[in-house]
């Protein structure tokens, strides 16, 4: 997949089969574990669901149609006694969608990214209705995601999970502040990649430099049609002067001949809000505020360009700056009065990783589903088991 940019860490093979033949074969092989607390939580993971499998799953499943609280009938037997077997529902002979069962309901969709009204409608039976085998192939996909990037992660770091939706800030594995985030859309070219890197800085008041990309994909065919579709954007020539929009003819332009470049200065209504957070790289990444606020109310959030968008920028910049200053907040606000355009250097760089998890773990215990949005983890799914890997319970 081009979206991912990482390189699976694996040890050397020679060095390996040099030093297998004097050691214990099943404590060697033991160690080539990832050292992740991540990965033994998976490890446990895929060992219940192996005890789901063998004591043949989680019942009959509940048959489509929106459920809601106070109907009664088979489908809500059928959807009472899933979440029971799941574990989600304490055992009960009620036969009807009652505040227990909405509850239960709610706590399956927090658990599966889904917004938690305790209704079943269509997605969240589609969701209830996936069984343990198709949740280990999710485990698997991620403890195969582990081992490609079992390095630590920094005992500080930043934590984006594509599918999720979110980015957290870790400090000793206990997420500190978690936000509401937009990732790229789903179309090719849109979305979000994965890599881990290093936080620099900070731009409070930032501008928008416009990537090229979006420039002759989106602004160029607009200005052909209304050469005053861009009047939010400073439009300049290569030695950085402004260009008058009505003496040009668009027109004579293709996206591989376009001469301009575009910015939008600090403002109410710049596309990166009050502040953008910088891990400079080869993609133009980044993490950012938006005046696009509604966008996060949204279940799924993939509208961006492939930048990550946070719902709460400023806090997020204010849990950065308190290692470095006594008052983050007056820190940034000072700043962001000014209007001026300021970089804040990270007095100790912070470890930033975009990952795509459509399995992960709870630090107290506990299993986490999302969708695979991007499709990536199916694909995963098939490399692993044209490898042979199977979706079936440990022999032995």
């Amino acid at each position: 997949d081009p979206h991912i940019k990482r390189e699976a860490m694996a040890a050397d093979p020679l060095a390996l089969l040099t030093v297998f033949p004097s050691e214990d074969p099943e404590v060697f092989l033991r160690d080539l574990w990832p050292r992740t607390p991540e990965y033994a939580r998976l490890l446990r993971e895929r060992m219940r669901l192996d005890q789901v499998i063998r004591a043949g799953g989680w019942g009959e499943t509940v048959p489509g149609g929106r459920l809601e609280p106070g109907m009664t009938g088979t489908a809500v037997l059928r959807l009472r006694d899933r979440l029971i077997a799941m574990g989600y529902l304490r055992p009960t002979a009620r036969a009807r969608y009652d505040a227990a069962l909405t509850e239960a309901v709610s706590r399956f969709q927090a658990d599966h990214g889904l917004e938690p009204d305790g209704i079943a409608g269509d997605g969240t039976l589609r969701e209830i209705n996936l069984g343990p085998v198709e949740r280990l192939r999710s485990v698997l996909v991620a403890l195969e995601r582990e081992r490609w990037n079992a390095a630590p992660r920094g005992q500080r770091h930043i934590w984006v999970n594509l599918p999720d939706f979110s980015a957290e800030i870790v400090d000793d594995d206990a997420v500190t502040f978690r936000t509401r985030a937009v990732i790229g859309a789903v179309e090719e070219h849109r979305q979000s990649p994965e890599f881990s890197d290093q936080m620099e800085y900070m731009v409070i008041n930032p501008s928008w430099f416009v990537p090229r990309s979006i420039i002759v994909r989106e602004y160029l065919p607009q200005l052909q049609r209304n050469p005053n579709a861009a009047g939010h954007l400073r439009i300049t020539d290569s030695a950085g002067r402004l260009i008058n929009l009505a003496a040009v003819d668009f027109s004579r332009y293709s996206a591989s001949s376009f001469p301009f470049a575009m910015h939008q200065p600090p403002g109410p209504n710049n596309a990166l809000g009050e502040v953008k957070f910088m891990f400079p790289n080869p993609w133009n990444i980044y993490l950012h505020d938006t005046p696009a606020r509604d966008l996060f109310a949204r279940e799924v959030r993939a509208f961006s360009h492939g930048c990550i968008r946070l719902q709460r920028p400023r806090e997020f910049a204010y849990h950065l700056l308190a290692r470095q200053t006594d008052d983050p907040e007056g820190f940034f606000a000072r700043h962001l009065q000014s209007g001026a355009e300021t970089r804040v250097d990270l007095e100790e760089p912070v470890p930033v990783h975009l990952e795509y998890r459509t399995a992960f773990t709870k630090v107290r215990g506990g299993l986490q589903f999302r969708r695979d949005i991007y499709g990536r983890d199916g694909r995963i799914w098939e490399a692993l088991a044209a490898r042979g890997v199977e979706a079936a319970p440990l022999q032995g």
